[in-house]
């Protein structure tokens, strides 16, 4: 019964930090979306902090999800790793979540700015440790596998994001395209 009450909480906080943002999601709102006395909530989480890192924490697990549902191990690394990579970013436009948030760090909200500082570094260890396995099976070449996650990933956001800004969209094979021509032959054996 205890764990209905507090999934039933995080799902009232995962939609009341998806509709309203971090700053203007109170307790009580929670509370009332859950359908729980204020105090209930207070029995698993300390703070709306901790409840909002629970649900942040969730987030990341499904966004990691996503990504490992399009690897296929017959596939070529970097194959894998476009892949895997467009489907975070997909992720990361279509989930309520991350939406709000994006548009509340432009608001300074500190606690917001963190979690999505937290996001990226996830995404990036992610992608590092996928390299990691590359260079060991021999699929690329040695390498930083930090900094090359780091650069793969902010190729991928300026192709993606910063481009369309002035452009027109990019199409994924398009992406896939340019990604292999400035980045990836580089690092093939």
């Amino acid at each position: 019964m205890a764990i209905d009450r507090k999934q039933s909480v995080v799902d009232a906080a995962s939609k009341s930090f998806a509709l309203f943002g971090y700053k203007a999601t109170t307790m009580e709102q929670v509370a009332k979306l859950a359908n729980v006395g204020k105090g209930t909530i207070y029995t698993f989480f300390k703070n709306k902090e901790e409840l909002f890192d629970e649900i942040v924490t969730r987030m990341i697990r499904e966004m990691t999800d996503a990504a490992e549902t399009v690897i296929d191990s017959n596939r070529p690394f970097f194959e894998n790793a476009q892949a895997a990579i467009f489907r975070i970013l997909e992720f990361r436009t279509e989930h309520q979540l991350m939406l709000k948030l994006v548009q509340e760090q432009q608001l300074g909200t500190t606690a917001v700015q963190e979690v999505l500082v937290r996001v990226e570094e996830e995404i990036l260890t992610y992608i590092k440790n996928k390299i990691e396995i590359a260079i060991s099976k021999k699929e690329i070449k040695p390498c930083n596998p930090e900094l090359t996650a780091f650069l793969l990933f902010k190729m991928y956001i300026a192709l993606v994001y910063d481009w369309e800004k002035r452009h027109e969209p990019l199409l994924e094979e398009k992406i896939a395209e340019l990604i292999e021509l400035y980045f990836l032959r580089g690092l093939s054996q």
